[in-house]
């Protein structure tokens, strides 16, 4: 049976691009796999504590050798990295904060890269390459090719970075501009906001159909 892990983390609630994004993944993802599964996170309502010197070095001692924490830290990244093993598809959706992912994904991502869970112990290789990995994102302004910031999102080119080593390959779904709605100096870029959204809109109803990839 096939089965979707679904992550969120903006802070913003009803408020957010990212997650109204990665809702309408979900629920795509659910009219084309009927009686398929779904596991749902929320890291900013239930974030995962940060690796920190108590816990930090629990993926990389023996078991026979963790203190408490270190046993809980890891007992919480063997639990996660479970969770992608457990799903065929993996939807994150990430809001981009001061030009950088929100700190719950890095904790998130912190976790899963785990020696003997999400990487081979003994050769290096990943074990989470056969889960289709989808983010959706979502930028405040624009930072393109040409734009006045370009290259300042940090999270879309953090990322793929991150989780090598486990081999997860995201591909990216983006909507950039958001604050164009709520920012007086931005209102003239809200038909270009409308644009990118529109574009998102259309690959994420595309996704896991025959032309996905026209998009």
């Amino acid at each position: 049976m096939a089965h979707l892990l679904h992550i969120d983390s903006s802070v913003q609630g009803d408020r957010s691009v990212s997650r109204s994004l990665s809702a309408r993944a979900a629920q795509r993802w659910r009219a084309t796999h009927p009686g398929g599964t779904v596991t749902y996170r929320d890291l900013a309502v239930n974030p995962i504590p940060h690796l920190d010197a108590a816990t930090g070095t629990a993926r990389l001692v023996p078991a026979e050798a963790r203190t408490p924490a270190q046993e809980t830290s890891f007992a919480l990244s063997a639990e996660l990295v479970g969770e992608i093993k457990a799903a065929d598809t993996v939807l994150l959706g990430l809001p981009v904060y001061n030009f950088g992912a929100p700190s719950t994904v890095k904790a998130w991502v912190d976790h899963i890269v785990a020696p003997g869970l999400s990487t081979d112990a003994e050769t290096g290789g990943g074990l989470l390459g056969g889960t289709d990995f989808i983010v959706l994102a979502s930028r405040g302004g624009g930072y393109g090719p040409g734009t006045p910031r370009e290259g300042w999102d940090h999270a879309e080119a953090w990322l793929p970075h991150a989780v090598s080593l486990t081999g997860l390959q995201p591909r990216f779904i983006t909507a950039e501009l958001t604050m164009a709605e709520v920012n007086p100096a931005m209102a003239g870029l809200k038909p270009l906001a409308a644009e990118s959204l529109s574009r998102a809109l259309v690959r994420i109803d595309r996704l896991w159909a025959a032309d996905e990839n026209a998009a």
